[in-house]
């Protein structure tokens, strides 16, 4: 079990990495405030060392999606609609409103890769790495999530 001053330098360093994905994944505040509270508790628990910061990072975005998908996954998320859905959902502090909710709006697997490439600054070998997809998936991913962002964007250029 990890110390009480180990816990908070990690939520510290790690904590709007969570939940940034988590509101990705879940859009709304309630839930992404549970599954935070669930990772660092499991933080918390993991006794394991980590070979490095990458590492320990690497392991907190690979527990938040796997949460985050337990959640969606649950009978009774099935049976609900977001605020995000009935359209009462406000765009993050400091977010384009526009960007945001077209990003929002990806499959899961793009919304996914464009996170973690576009905010989080990993290659997608790393992303590979993340999420345990092949680099040319990653690669193919990124690729048509831009498409499909500049389509619903209107975008003329390059990026």
């Amino acid at each position: 079990m990890r110390s009480e001053a180990e816990t908070s330098e990690a939520i510290e360093r790690y904590g709007d990495t969570v939940r940034r994905l988590c509101m990705l994944h879940l859009k709304n505040e309630a839930d992404t405030q549970d599954i935070f509270q669930t990772v660092f508790l499991k933080y918390l628990l993991h006794t394991a060392d980590f070979e490095s910061r990458e590492h320990e990072k690497a392991w907190f975005i690979r527990v938040t999606v796997n949460a985050c998908r337990d959640v969606l996954k649950s009978m009774f998320r099935r049976r609900t609609v977001s605020l995000e859905e009935a359209g009462t959902l406000p765009a993050p502090e400091g977010e384009s409103g526009e960007v945001l909710q077209a990003v929002l709006s990806l499959p899961r697997n793009f919304r996914e890769v464009v996170y973690l490439h576009y905010y989080e600054g990993y290659t997608a070998p790393e992303i590979s790495r993340i999420l345990g997809r092949k680099v040319n998936t990653v690669y193919t991913e990124l690729t048509r999530a831009r498409a499909r962002l500049k389509t619903m964007l209107g975008g003329e250029g390059d990026g």
